[in-house]
């Protein structure tokens, strides 16, 4: 008799959970980020003879590295880690990190003669693989305190006004954006996005005010240019170094934080709210956008170094042809051709490091440290991976 008074052959047969509906807006968010990540990059060398370009980059970095920990925090998982998960945390971010900063050591001793390797220190856009991997392991405490959202504002404030905290495993920057990752997770935890429809109901008056908001933020940037470069704001947006070394040696340089996160929530929510819901051509590409962050600065890199960006007529036509370049060379990174080539470095899976070794090729939905969810792929990488 069963115990539970059910029908075994009943529940035997009872029709399988429905898979979890995809929501185009987080890929389309996701790409829309990392074109965001691609043009500042693109445009940094434009900055210092173009006051047009100096105040589109103040403007994009203002929020778009917050708006792509938001994203990331709202895909995170704050329970006690499976071994799966754990196992990620070194397939996912600390190989490629090694494997992408041995390549940086490469590039520059070839190119320049020169090369100081140290993991310790990240090259350019690994700062966020490492923050992403501080950001995974230190949520699960997070989410057993009372306020976790206070308490990390109260740290990104408070790490500014310690000067031995630096970018040593970029840590000055992980503590000063962990507020954006972890307002992500508490969105998602509390179901804000399902509660208030923030999905479904999209007003035209929302899309015009958040227009509004990102167009201010952009006349803002350009119309006091002078004082933005007198205070140097471009370091700020970084959150990378102390206040002391940014010149607020001031008890209240902390306020100045406080005032850029406020900022950069305002705009991460304007760019959500003008982010379209439906699916496009384009929308899965939002699904690989670790790909495109971690080989985009290795296309940049020759340009950067050449000059050939600063020798560029800083004229208003340069700009829009940037941004399309930009779009374009995103798209080409998250392209499927590109994938097959570069997964090996990008999604590693050392089954020899493991003592199990399924834990390095047990794949099932996929979902890579920005948050990017898809379903499985067919692996063509050969054997043993």
């Amino acid at each position: 008799m069963n115990s539970a008074g059910a029908d075994p052959t009943t529940s035997a047969s009872a029709p399988a959970p429905k898979p979890r509906r995809r929501v185009p807006f987080w890929d389309n968010a996701r790409f829309a980020c990392i074109v965001l990540v691609v043009l500042g990059h693109a445009i940094q060398r434009l900055i210092y003879d173009s006051d047009i370009a100096l105040a589109s980059y103040l403007a994009i970095f203002a929020f778009h590295m917050p708006a792509f920990a938001i994203i990331s925090g709202y895909f995170s998982k704050a329970g006690s880690p499976t071994r799966v998960q754990m196992a990620r945390v070194v397939t996912d971010i600390l190989i490629p990190y090694v494997i992408f900063e041995f390549l940086w050591t490469l590039t520059k001793w070839l190119v320049e003669g020169q090369a100081d390797p140290n993991l310790t220190k990240p090259s350019w856009t690994l700062w966020f693989l490492l923050a992403l991997g501080i950001f995974r392991l230190v949520l699960p405490y997070l989410a057993l305190l009372r306020w976790p959202l206070l308490w990390t504002v109260v740290i990104s404030i408070g790490v500014g006004y310690l000067p031995n905290v630096d970018s040593t495993f970029s840590l000055s920057r992980t503590l000063g954006l962990l507020p954006f990752f972890t307002l992500g997770w508490w969105l998602h935890d509390r179901d804000i996005v399902a509660r208030f429809r923030l999905l479904d109901v999209r007003p035209w008056w929302l899309r015009l005010s958040a227009l509004a908001v990102l167009g201010a933020a952009g006349f803002a940037a350009w119309r006091w240019i002078d004082v933005w470069k007198e205070v140097d704001l471009r370091r700020w947006l970084f959150y990378d170094d102390a206040y002391a070394d940014l010149g607020g040696e001031q008890w209240w340089a902390g306020g100045v934080r406080v005032l850029l996160m406020m900022l950069a929530v305002v705009l991460s929510a304007a760019f959500f709210a003008l982010i379209p819901r439906g699916t496009f051509w384009w929308t899965t590409f939002g699904q690989y956008t670790m790909y495109v962050f971690l080989l985009h600065s290795f296309v940049l890199y020759p340009f950067r170094e050449s000059g050939v960006l600063r020798d560029l007529d800083p004229t208003w036509l340069w700009l829009p042809l940037v941004t399309l370049l930009s779009v374009l060379l995103a798209l080409a990174l998250a392209t499927s051709p590109v994938r097959r080539v570069f997964r090996p470095l990008v999604e590693p899976r050392p089954r020899w490091l493991f003592v199990d070794p399924g834990l390095a090729s047990r794949e099932g939905h996929r979902s890579d440290p920005t948050g990017s969810r898809r379903p499985r792929e067919t692996r063509t990488d050969g054997p043993g991976r």
